[in-house]
């Protein structure tokens, strides 16, 4: 008799059960079948392989296989001031990017978190009070980004919101029951364009909120009179 496995017929340790069903019942695609689903590793995250039945423009069906690593959807926000020209980043370690050529792992990035069970706007709400400690205004929805697609299911909610700079009360940031040290940053656009060309800011979401900011966002108008 097989015994129960964790995460797929019995809870794991975060009480999850079925965890090999994901991707089953996916129909929306006639070219794509889920053929078989099987759980790899089930820490924090999940780690699945996935067997798939896909129709090539031959019309002729190919077997393959995909790992997924799924961590849950995220919300980042950008916030800016906008009579001082500012943005508000962290900066906190990041073993991910240290183990993989970062010199020292201290990456610069705007707020952001995992939705958990809330919506986008709520959780970033939550990340950003966690993180800053600031006060922010109203939420404006940017885009919903799929970031690693090749292997990596989570998509995130894009925000900006205006907070008043000179509010800050603080300089670090963060939950320290959850081992968070962080360090806040409010810097001039200008600044913060300029850590992006010369290699100091790397973060994909932050690059992307910056450069939204003077194409689209808040320094828009400023940006095309200089």
């Amino acid at each position: 008799m097989t015994a129960p496995r964790p995460g797929i017929d019995v809870p794991d340790h975060r009480g999850r059960t079925g965890l090999d069903r994901a991707g089953r019942d996916l129909d929306r695609n006639p070219d794509v079948r889920v053929a078989d689903v099987e759980l790899l590793a089930a820490g924090w995250h999940v780690l699945r392989r996935t067997t798939l039945q896909v129709r090539g423009p031959s019309g002729e069906w190919e077997t393959q296989q995909r790992e997924t690593y799924d961590r849950g959807n995220g919300a980042t926000v950008l916030l800016y001031d906008p009579r001082r020209r500012t943005v508000l980043l962290t900066r906190q370690f990041r073993y991910p990017v240290y183990v993989n050529d970062h010199p020292d792992g201290m990456l610069i990035e705007t707020a952001a978190g995992l939705l958990d069970d809330d919506d986008p706007a709520t959780a970033i709400r939550r990340e950003a009070a966690e993180e800053t400690g600031v006060d922010i205004g109203e939420l404006e929805h940017v885009w919903d980004v799929y970031m690693s697609p090749g292997s990596v299911t989570e998509r995130i909610h894009f925000f900006a919101a205006p907070f008043d700079g000179s509010t800050l009360r603080a300089d670090r940031g963060g939950l320290a029951e959850e081992g968070e040290h962080i360090e806040l940053l409010e810097l001039g656009i200008e600044e913060a364009l300029a850590m992006v060309r010369d290699g100091r800011i790397q973060d994909a979401k932050t690059i992307m909120l910056l450069q939204w900011a003077v194409l689209d966002g808040p320094f828009a108008d400023s940006a095309q009179r200089n």
